[in-house]
């Protein structure tokens, strides 16, 4: 039995009921976006777990894991097994991505440098102004502050 069947009321304005009618009857409400949102943070929240398990995994120029990345190669890796699917260059991530304001900014955005018009490194923020990121030759993945204000945000989608 519907909601509509046992409130008469709601069959007279069927479409136009409120949030709390619907809530009265056991009705459910779908908010557009919402599962897709919902999924995208899931996605998020598990690429930046992944990054994290890569504590300490040595940089290496062109390397997309599993035993060493450079710093797209981390977030190309952690999304990747996320079910999530990046191109391979930071500025391509940086092109894929829906940019967000760093307002908006929550833990596994994408976080891309930049100087100028050129994006020249990419990290997943970990919230706390901190990036897990593959930072150079002869250094490893590691969580580190930002340390610059030409960065972007981005969500992967």
């Amino acid at each position: 039995m519907t909601a509509l069947n046992r409130v008469p009321s709601l069959m007279a304005r069927a479409g136009t009921a409120s949030a709390l009618t619907l809530a009265a009857v056991g009705g459910s409400i779908v908010v557009p976006g919402a599962a897709s949102e919902a999924a995208a943070a899931s996605s998020a929240a598990k690429a930046l777990s992944v990054a994290a398990s890569k504590k300490g995994s040595p940089y290496q120029w062109g390397a997309t894991g599993p035993y060493r990345f450079d710093c797209s190669g981390l977030t190309l890796y952690s999304f990747k097994k996320a079910g999530k699917k990046l191109p391979r260059t930071a500025a391509q991530q940086y092109n894929k991505t829906r940019h967000i304001s760093a307002g908006n900014r929550r833990a596994g955005d994408l976080v891309f440098f930049h100087s100028g018009g050129y994006v020249y490194h990419v990290g997943i923020y970990a919230g706390k102004g901190k990036i897990w990121h593959a930072p150079k030759t002869g250094d490893v993945v590691r969580l580190q502050k930002i340390w610059t204000r030409s960065v972007s945000y981005g969500r992967v989608r």
